[in-house]
């Protein structure tokens, strides 16, 4: 059984967005046999941006039910059920996200109907739902609305099942690598129908097969069945020796499969995976230390194929400046604009960044117009319903404005501007520290977990090796205690 799920909501960040509209179908192989949807109430207001995007407004879904009103609804519904969505990484990740607030840990098998129509529809110019759709004739109403995306990704699901029950290749003795993920996303879930499930001899042909043809020309299954199912740094290194590419994980073994899993098209992939003639890591114990490292191994290196990451992972933010009236402004941009203005907050890219100040917007009270998000030359939107205090038209005092523009930027800075971060070493007897003191990052280390003692940020500063602050390394910490870890946060006044 499948739960094709797609959801609606305030943005993009399951750590500070929620869900707005929820639609599920249920395919049982063959068909779909029900289906589910709702608008939900999110608690907070609908970015003007998502509303233009989704139709969704705040009228909409005011008496709509919250999310654990439906909660147990979508648990029964999607039970045994293998959770598909078109980037499934997105509803899923809202949905876990939702269920953690409520004490509850929702987990799925997963399967992305993108990645399958990349494998089994290839040559497509755009692979987005909208486009996909329309290039291969499904009809889709109600884009950018939960039922309406649910419904025409349930309709390319069952043509891309349609098409793994006719691949006749999967019984000869060579298979492509498209047609062995095919076959793998396909009929790896279980709860399917007995007629449809592959036979254990078909099943046993593919799985070898992964082992084999998904790999790079000169890595073995030994040299993968080698690698440390610990969190870590790894690095790709070419014929020569050179380290051509540098990742993280918390799983070195899981992230570097998921790697090779994928039958790469494009001349340069190729080029990229045919490259890759060793590999080496770093275990780091903890998962801060891994993003950290990798940021700073990046920066050092340059690896060819980490090209996009070399300056910053970070190039979009969110930056302040004063108008004439003594009006404090923020406003979204790109970093490279900017280049003589260090961000309040770096993001990922510019479309992040304009939905990040929309949510402080709305939360802190602040004006559209002044945070350039509203083009006008009159009021602002939130101002003609009532949400604006009136700054974009001078009736607010800057005093008054300013005060909670400052409070804004306290909450998307360091709640404390010293502070050492203790988590999980790489053996039992080992703990990490990463040291931030007045805002700036120091570096990190590793003490042994028995013996040491620190009271004072002096001691834990003794026994860190020093790294490069930077805006890249501010933003993964920050972004990392946003996050439920397990790690001990000590604070020093």
């Amino acid at each position: 059984m499948y739960a094709i799920v797609d959801l609606e909501t305030t943005g993009g960040q399951p750590t500070q967005d929620r869900i707005t509209e929820v639609a599920i179908y249920i395919h049982d192989g063959t068909q779909v046999v029900d289906q589910y949807s709702t608008l939900l109430n999110p608690g907070r207001p609908i970015p003007f941006f998502i509303t233009q995007l989704t139709g969704i407004t705040d009228d909409m879904v005011r008496d709509a039910p919250k999310f654990h009103e439906v909660a147990r609804k979508i648990v029964e519904l999607t039970e045994g059920c293998v959770f598909v969505a078109h980037n499934v990484r997105f509803d899923y990740s809202f949905l876990k996200k939702e269920f953690a607030d409520l004490g509850y840990n929702y987990s799925r098998k997963t399967l992305c109907t993108v990645r399958l129509s990349r494998s089994l529809i290839p040559g497509q110019p755009s692979y987005s739902l909208g486009k996909l759709c329309q290039n291969i004739g499904i009809p889709l109403e109600g884009r950018h609305r939960a039922a309406g995306d649910a419904a025409a990704t349930a309709i390319l699901f069952d043509r891309l099942l349609k098409i793994t029950q006719q691949e006749e290749a999967l019984t000869k003795p060579s298979i492509s690598a498209a047609e062995t993920l095919a076959a793998v996303d396909a009929t790896a879930p279980s709860g399917q129908k007995k007629a449809k499930q592959p036979s254990p001899k078909r099943v046993a042909a593919v799985q070898e097969a992964i082992k084999t043809a998904l790999l790079p020309p000169n890595i073995t299954p030994q040299q993968v069945a080698a690698l440390p199912q610990e969190a870590g740094v790894y690095y790709f290194h070419n014929e020569q020796g050179e380290v051509i590419y540098v990742g993280k994980s918390i799983n070195i073994y899981k992230r570097i499969q998921q790697h090779f899993a994928i039958d790469y098209k494009s001349r340069k992939s190729l080029e990229f995976k045919n490259s890759i003639s060793d590999i080496t890591w770093e275990l780091t114990g903890s998962e801060l230390i891994a993003l950290l490292y990798e940021s700073h191994e990046i920066k050092r290196l340059k690896p060819l194929y980490n090209r996009q990451q070399r300056r910053s992972v970070f190039p979009a933010g969110i930056f302040l400046r004063t108008d004439e009236q003594g009006y404090k402004r923020l406003y979204y941009g790109r970093a490279d604009d900017h280049a003589a203005s260090h961000p309040l907050i770096a993001l990922t890219n510019q479309f992040k960044a304009k939905g990040f100040l929309f949510h402080k917007v709305a939360k802190f009270n602040l004006c559209q117009k002044l945070c350039d998000l509203y083009k006008t030359q009159g009021a602002c939107f939130d101002y003609q319903v009532h949400r604006c205090k009136g700054a974009c038209l001078g009736l607010e005092a800057p005093e008054e404005y300013n005060k909670r523009v400052e409070e804004a930027i306290e909450s998307f800075t360091f709640e404390h501007s010293s502070f050492v971060v203790i988590g999980q070493g790489r053996t039992e007897l080992e703990k990490t520290v990463v040291v931030v003191e007045h805002g700036r990052y120091l570096g990190f280390g590793y003490v042994d977990a028995e013996t040491f003692s620190a009271r004072r940020l002096a001691d834990f500063k003794e026994v860190i090796t020093r790294y490069n602050d930077n805006k890249d390394v501010q933003q993964i910490i920050r972004q990392y205690l946003r996050t439920k870890h397990k790690d001990k946060v000590k604070i020093f006044k």
